[in-house]
């Protein structure tokens, strides 16, 4: 889970700074016109869904033309992934300074363990999960998630918003991500952690998009 936190915003998780310009990799694509700490992020060139330019982003203002990561992480040995992400491919992909030995050990066990296929839960046509127990993600979320959130999912409110709006404002596939393993930097808990499936972390999605 936490390199899943990792993945998502990985300074916020380490409570260090943000970086400042951008990745040395964005030089090589030219159609996501994002800039700065955007740039740093895994999930921004590799998807909320971990399938790069043959997942959600693969149109949009998201594109980069990157490869995900859901392929490789099945093919690829853990220690070839830490060789990758300390430059042994390509020498800017060098997360070493930035991230330390045990945060690329625990974003490398994330992608070798908790990785999943969004397409089993998520129709991406509609944006919403698929065949949601509404019952039960209420239940998972009144007995664990309403206790920060509200019943309501109002108790927290970031950008103006209650959770029931930012899950219909947001991609489900990134709205899922974060039910599973937490918001980088706070205290939010994992459904990972908590013992949950996929099926129960898409089922609370569901859920929550019916909140007001």
């Amino acid at each position: 889970a936490k390199g899943g936190r990792l993945y998502d915003k990985w300074w916020k998780e380490q409570g260090a700074a943000e970086p400042t310009g951008d990745h040395a990799l964005w030089a090589t694509q030219d159609t996501n016109v994002r800039s700065g700490p955007a740039t740093w992020r895994c999930k921004e060139c590799h998807g909320w869904d971990y399938k790069g330019k043959g997942g959600a982003y693969s149109s949009g203002s998201h594109f980069t033309g990157f490869p995900g990561v859901l392929g490789a992480a099945s093919t690829t040995s853990r220690d070839d992934l830490v060789a990758i992400m300390k430059g042994s491919k390509d020498f800017r992909h060098d997360f070493t300074a930035t991230l330390g030995d045990d945060n690329i050990g625990h974003l490398v066990d994330f992608m070798k363990n908790g990785l999943i296929n969004d397409t089993l839960f998520i129709d991406y046509a509609t944006a919403k999960p698929i065949s949601a127990d509404l019952g039960s993600g209420k239940s998972l979320f009144e007995t664990t998630c309403a206790l920060c959130h509200g019943t309501d999912g109002k108790q927290i409110v970031i950008d103006g918003m209650g959770i029931g709006e930012i899950s219909r404002d947001e991609p489900a596939v990134e709205i899922l991500h974060k039910i599973r393993v937490g918001q980088p930097g706070t205290a939010m808990p994992s459904a990972v952690v908590n013992g949950w499936s996929s099926k129960d972390a898409a089922d609370v999605l569901g859920y929550i998009m019916t909140l007001p």
